[in-house]
C-alpha cells in the first residue's frame, strides 16, 4: 500500500501539472498518449486500492481559471465525459437505442445565451464550476450569428476553435519564442483576450454541439431535432451521423478516414443518447454525464527496428537526434523517421541500433516513438559536428542536454549570421531568406558578408537555382544595391556582435558622433562611461574589435558600404531613462520597428528581454503566456497595449 500511495500521489501532481498547461494554453509537457497511459494508471491504482487522493483529476473537472476577465459560477456543473478507446464499448454502450456520433473538437468550450433574439452572454467552460465572461470576444468570433430568429430564452454549448491553416498563418507574424504550439493553445489565448480587436484578427470559430435551455418550445424528444434547430437559427454545428450497433463502427471509420484533410483540430468523438428523455433518466456521476460518451482516437501503435540516429544539425548550432527506423504502415502512410527532440528524451528512451520500438503517430499526424521495448542504449553521441567535423559539446539547458556544435565557423551557423545581416532591422536586404542564402552558400556562390553585394557576377547559376529566374535574380541584385546606403547604427548592429541590439548600436554610435572609424577603435573604458551601456556589452564590443578576423569582415564591407547621415530629432527626450520591451503583433503602427524609433527618438531605451531594469513591455496580447509576459508579471513590470503606450507618452501619429 504504501508504495501504491506514493506512485498515486506522483501521478496526481504530474496529471494535474499537465492539466493545467493544457486548460491555460500554455506549451504542453506531455502527449496525449503519455496522458492516457498515465491517467488509466490512476485509475487502476484507485480502483486497487479503493483510495481517491484529494485533488485527483479523476474525481474533478478541468483546472483552476487564471485571468483578469470577469468570472461567473454556471448555474450547473460542466462535467467532462467518460471516455472510451474501443468501439466494441461503444456498441455496447449504445445497445438498442440510436445516438448522435459527432467530433470532439479540440478548442475552448464556450456556454451562449440568448434572449430576444440577441446574444446577450458568453462564458468559458473555465473549471467546469465557474467560467470567464467573455461576451464581446463572442461577439467578434467568424461565425457566431448577434441575432437569431427564435425570441425564446435560449443557452447552447459549443467548442471555439481555430483551424489549422489559421493557425499556421498566426504563428508566421509572431516572433519564434512567441509562437504558440498548437491551435488550442492558440484558440485560448484568442477567447480569453482583454481586447476583442486581437480576438477577432485570430478568426476563431464556433460549433454548437448541445442545446442546453429553450424555453417553450418542444424537440419531440431529439437530439437530432435540437441540432435541426440551431442549424436553422444560423449557428455552424458540429459534424454528426445518426448511429446504431450496427452501423457505429463503419461510422467511427468514416469520421477517423476524414482527420488527415480535416481543417480544424479534433480529438475524437462524442455519442449522445438520440432519445433525451432516456439519456436524462440516467442521471450522472460526481464527473461524467451518463446519456453521453467520448470516443479517443486508439493510437495506432507498430512495433519495427531501430536502424540508427541521424543526427541535424541546425543553423543555430543544436544537433538533433532523428530516429530512423524500418517502415512501418501508420495511419494509412508509410513512416521511417520520427524526431527524438533532444538527448535528454533518447536517454530516458534508451535507444540503441537494433531496438525494438514501439512508433506512433501523435494526433494521428506527427511520427512519435512511444516507447522502447529492448533498451540497450548503445547509440554513442558525436563528437563531431556532421555539417562541419568540428567538435561538439553537451550543454544543459533548463534540465535538458543538448548537442552544440562549438565551431563558430560552422556551415550551419554562418547561414545564421548572414541571415541576421540581411534582416530588416539591419541591412534589410528585401528578399535574401535562409533559404535562399542556404542554397546560395551550398553551392559556394557565397562565402561572407561582402560576397553579398557582388552576386550579379553568379547571373548564370542563380538564374538556374530552383526558384529562381531572371526577374527574382534582378530583385535580388537591387534589393543588395539598395542596402549599401545605410546608417552607423544599424551597420554595427547587423555585425551580429554578442549583447548587441539595435538600441544598444545606436547608444554607442550617437555617442560617438556616428563616427564609424571612432565606433570601432573604442576601448572599453570608453564604452562603460556611455549611459546604459555596462561592463557585458562593453566588453562583447571592444571584444570584437579587437579581433582580426572580425576586421577583416568590416573592411570587405566598408568597400561597398556607403554611411547614410543620422538624422537628428530635435523633439524633447522625454523617455529618457525609460526601458522598453516590445513583442507581439502590433495593429496601430506599421511594425514593431516603427514603436521602437520613435522611442528611441525621445530618448528612451528598447531591449530585447524584459529584466528588472524594463519599466514597460509593450505587448497588445496581454493574456498571452510567452516568455516575456511572464517575466514581466514575476517583475511586477506594466504589460500595456499600443493605445495604453499612444495615450500615456502623448504620441502623435
Amino acid at each position: 500500500m504504501p508504495d501504491s500511495t506514493s506512485r498515486m500521489k506522483e501521478l496526481v501532481a504530474l496529471l494535474n501539472k499537465a492539466s493545467e498547461v493544457y486548460y491555460q494554453g500554455k506549451d504542453d509537457i506531455m502527449s496525449n498518449f503519455e496522458y492516457d497511459q498515465l491517467y488509466e494508471e490512476l485509475e487502476k491504482l484507485e480502483r486497487d486500492t479503493g483510495m481517491i487522493l484529494a485533488g485527483s483529476p479523476t474525481a474533478r473537472v478541468g483546472y483552476e481559471v487564471l485571468s483578469a476577465l470577469p468570472k461567473e459560477t454556471h448555474p450547473s456543473p460542466m462535467l467532462s465525459l467518460d471516455k472510451t478507446k474501443e468501439t466494441d464499448q461503444l456498441v455496447s454502450w449504445l445497445g438498442s437505442k440510436e445516438g448522435l456520433l459527432s467530433w470532439k473538437m479540440d478548442g475552448l468550450t464556450i456556454v451562449l445565451a440568448y434572449e430576444d433574439g440577441k446574444l446577450v452572454k458568453a462564458v468559458t467552460r473555465g473549471n467546469g464550476q465557474v467560467g470567464e465572461v467573455i461576451t464581446n470576444n463572442a461577439k467578434v468570433f467568424k461565425n457566431i450569428p448577434l441575432e437569431i430568429p427564435c425570441k425564446s430564452h435560449l443557452v447552447l454549448r459549443g467548442e471555439a476553435v481555430i483551424s489549422y491553416s489559421e493557425f499556421e498563418r498566426i504563428n508566421q507574424l509572431l516572433d519564434e519564442e512567441e509562437q504558440y504550439k498548437n491551435p488550442r493553445n492558440l484558440c485560448s489565448g484568442s477567447v480569453r483576450q482583454l481586447n476583442n480587436e486581437i480576438t477577432a484578427k485570430r478568426n476563431v470559430e464556433f460549433y454548437a454541439f448541445a442545446l442546453v435551455e429553450a424555453d417553450g418550445l418542444d424537440f419531440g424528444n431529439s437530439q437530432e431535432n435540437k441540432m435541426k434547430f440551431l442549424e436553422g437559427q444560423g449557428f455552424d454545428i458540429v459534424e454528426y451521423k445518426m448511429v446504431n450497433a450496427g452501423n457505429i463502427v463503419d461510422t467511427v471509420k468514416w469520421f477517423q478516414d476524414k482527420i488527415t484533410s480535416n481543417n480544424f483540430p479534433s480529438d475524437g468523438l462524442v455519442l449522445i443518447y438520440e432519445d433525451i428523455a432516456y439519456g436524462d433518466s440516467l442521471g450522472r456521476t460526481a464527473k461524467f454525464p451518463r446519456n453521453s460518451i467520448a470516443f479517443k482516437w486508439a493510437d495506432e501503435i507498430a512495433d519495427t527496428k531501430l536502424l540508427g540516429i541521424e543526427w541535424s544539425a541546425s543553423r543555430t548550432g543544436l544537433i538533433n537526434p532523428i530516429a530512423i527506423f524500418e517502415p512501418v504502415e501508420l495511419e494509412g502512410t508509410t513512416v521511417s523517421r520520427a524526431s527524438v527532440h533532444n538527448l535528454s528524451i533518447m536517454e530516458q528512451l534508451q535507444l540503441g541500433e537494433g531496438d525494438i520500438i514501439q512508433v506512433y503517430k501523435a494526433n494521428m499526424i506527427i511520427p512519435q516513438i512511444a516507447q522502447n521495448l529492448t533498451r540497450s542504449s548503445n547509440i554513442k553521441v558525436p563528437s563531431e559536428c556532421p555539417v562541419c567535423g568540428k567538435k561538439t559539446s553537451v550543454h544543459e539547458e533548463n534540465g535538458v542536454k543538448v548537442l552544440v556544435c562549438e565551431n563558430e565557423e560552422c556551415l550551419a551557423k554562418k547561414i545564421k549570421s548572414i541571415s541576421h545581416f540581411v534582416s530588416r532591422d539591419a541591412m534589410n536586404i528585401d528578399g535574401m531568406s535562409e533559404a535562399t542564402i542556404e542554397k546560395l552558400v551550398e553551392k559556394g556562390l557565397l562565402h561572407g558578408l561582402a560576397g553579398l553585394f557582388t552576386l550579379s557576377k553568379y547571373k548564370d547559376e542563380i538564374t538556374e537555382m530552383e526558384g529562381f529566374g531572371k526577374r527574382s535574380f534582378e530583385k535580388l541584385v537591387q534589393a543588395a544595391e539598395n542596402a549599401k546606403k545605410t546608417t552607423v547604427a544599424k551597420f554595427v548592429y547587423s555585425l551580429g556582435i554578442p549583447n548587441i541590439g539595435l538600441s544598444n548600436a545606436k547608444m554607442v554610435c550617437k555617442y560617438m558622433d556616428n563616427d564609424f572609424e571612432r565606433v570601432r577603435h573604442a576601448s572599453k573604458e570608453e564604452l562603460v562611461e556611455i549611459d546604459g551601456i555596462g561592463e557585458v556589452i562593453a566588453e562583447s564590443f571592444a571584444n570584437f574589435f579587437e579581433e582580426p578576423g572580425n576586421n577583416k569582415i568590416v573592411d570587405d564591407l566598408l568597400e561597398v558600404i556607403e554611411f547614410e547621415k543620422e538624422e537628428t530629432n530635435p523633439e524633447e527626450e522625454d523617455m529618457a531613462g525609460i526601458n522598453f520591451v516590445i513583442t507581439g503583433k502590433v495593429n496601430i503602427f506599421a511594425n514593431r520597428n516603427s514603436v521602437k524609433e520613435i522611442i528611441e527618438a525621445r530618448g528612451g531605451k528598447v531591449t530585447g528581454s524584459v529584466t528588472s531594469k524594463t519599466n514597460f513591455l509593450i505587448n497588445n496580447d496581454v493574456l498571452s503566456n510567452s516568455s516575456k509576459n511572464k517575466k514581466a508579471k514575476e517583475l511586477d513590470i506594466p504589460i500595456i497595449t499600443e493605445e495604453e503606450f499612444i495615450k500615456k507618452f502623448d504620441i502623435n501619429l
